[in-house]
C-alpha cells in the first residue's frame, strides 16, 4: 500500500477465479484534505501550531477545542481568507497556495458570522450566493436545497425575520448552491435551540449520502460524538485523532460519578489523593477516575466522610469526550 503526498492509496488486490487466470483490481480512495505543518502566527502568538491531519472525501470530521484553540483561525487558512506563516496543504489534490482559485470553486464556508442579507428574502438570498458563486442556471438546484432544508414554505420572508435555526439552513442552503465537494462548518448551531440543532444535524446527515466531505468545529462534546472521527484540539495543536469509541478508551481504570452537597470541598480533597487517578467537577456531580473502584472507592468515601462530606448518590458511568478532553487538557496544560 502506498500513500502519495497528494493522499492517493493504491491497493492493489489479486482475484482468483478457479482454474482461470488471476486478476488484478485497483481501488483509489482519496484524500479530501491533506494538512502537513500548517503554523499561523499573529505577531507572537501562535494560533495554529505545527497542525498535521488528514480528512478523507465523504467523511464528516470534527473539530473541538475551546475558544481560543485555533480552530476559526485553521478554517480561515484552508479556505483561503489568511495565509500560513509555514506549512502546506493540499484540498481533492490542488496546492492551498498555488492553487487558491481552483480550491475555491470546489469548497463552502459558513462561518460563525455568515453573512446574510436581512432585507433579502430567503429566495433572494440563495441567489445572491448563485451569482457571487457563477451559478447561471441555479433555480432547479434553488429548489432542491428548500426542499432539502424545508424552508420552500417560507421562500418569500426576509432573512431578518427568521429564527435562529432557520436563519443557519438558510445559510448552509447559500453555502451549498455552488454544489461544493467540501464544507466547512464553524460552530453552525452555536445558539440554536435544541430542536433546530437537531433538524440541522438531520440534514448533514443526509448530506453524506451525496458524498460531500464535511469538517465542523463544534463546542457541544455530544455533537462531536455523532462525527466519523473527530480531532480534540487545544493550544493550536491537535492532541489526538481519532473515533469517538476509540477516543474514550483512552481512559484507564473505573469511572464513579458522585453527587455530593459540597462539590468544591470534595475536588480538593480528591485531587492528588493516592487512591484517585483523576477527578472532574460537573456542577452538582463529580467524577471521578480509580483504577479499581471496587477495592479504591471504600477509600475515597471514607476520606469524604472524615470531612463531614454527605455522597447523596453514586454509581459507575462509562467516559465521555468531555472526560477525555477535560483530561488531556490538563495534562497538557500541566
Amino acid at each position: 500500500m502506498q500513500l502519495s503526498k497528494s493522499g492517493l492509496i493504491k491497493m492493489n488486490t489479486k482475484i482468483q477465479e478457479t482454474g482461470h487466470n488471476v486478476n488484478t483490481r485497483e481501488v483509489i480512495m482519496e484524500n479530501a484534505i491533506d494538512i502537513r505543518g500548517l503554523t499561523k502566527k499573529f505577531d507572537d502568538i501562535i494560533a495554529v501550531n505545527d497542525f498535521n491531519l488528514t480528512i478523507q472525501q465523504g467523511e464528516m470530521f470534527g473539530l473541538v477545542g475551546p475558544d481560543g484553540a485555533g480552530k476559526t483561525t485553521l478554517f480561515r487558512m484552508l479556505t483561503g481568507i489568511l495565509l500560513p506563516t509555514s506549512g502546506e496543504a493540499e484540498l481533492l489534490g490542488f496546492d492551498l497556495i498555488k492553487q487558491t482559485k481552483e480550491i475555491n470553486k470546489e469548497i463552502g464556508y459558513l462561518s460563525q458570522r455568515f453573512s446574510l442579507y436581512g432585507d433579502l428574502t430567503i429566495d433572494e438570498n440563495i441567489e445572491f450566493f448563485a451569482e457571487i458563486n457563477g451559478v447561471e442556471n441555479y433555480k432547479e438546484r434553488r429548489e432542491e436545497l428548500l426542499e432539502f432544508t424545508r424552508l420552500t414554505p417560507f421562500r418569500k420572508r426576509l432573512a431578518d425575520q427568521l429564527s435562529g435555526g432557520m436563519k443557519q439552513k438558510l445559510a448552509l442552503a447559500c453555502t451549498l448552491i455552488h454544489k461544493p465537494k467540501i464544507i466547512f462548518l464553524d460552530e453552525p448551531t452555536t445558539g440554536v435551540d435544541p430542536v433546530s440543532r437537531r433538524d440541522f444535524w438531520k440534514i448533514l446527515s443526509s448530506l453524506l449520502e451525496s458524498n460531500i466531505t464535511i469538517v465542523m468545529s463544534t463546542p457541544y462534546l455530544d455533537e462531536a460524538e455523532r462525527c466519523g472521527r473527530v480531532a480534540l484540539m487545544n493550544q493550536g495543536k491537535v492532541m489526538v485523532v481519532d473515533t469517538p469509541p476509540n477516543i474514550k478508551k483512552l481512559m484507564k481504570g473505573d469511572l464513579i460519578e458522585i453527587v455530593s452537597d459540597q462539590i468544591r470541598r470534595a475536588t480538593t480533597l480528591l485531587k492528588g489523593h493516592k487512591s484517585v487517578l483523576d477527578v472532574q467537577a460537573f456542577g452538582d456531580r463529580l467524577n471521578v477516575v480509580l483504577e479499581n473502584s471496587k477495592r479504591d472507592y471504600p477509600v475515597v468515601e471514607e476520606t469524604l466522610r472524615n470531612a463531614n462530606i454527605t455522597i447523596t448518590e453514586r454509581r459507575n458511568i462509562s467516559p465521555s469526550l468531555e472526560n477525555i478532553f477535560i483530561s488531556l487538557m490538563s495534562r497538557q496544560n500541566n
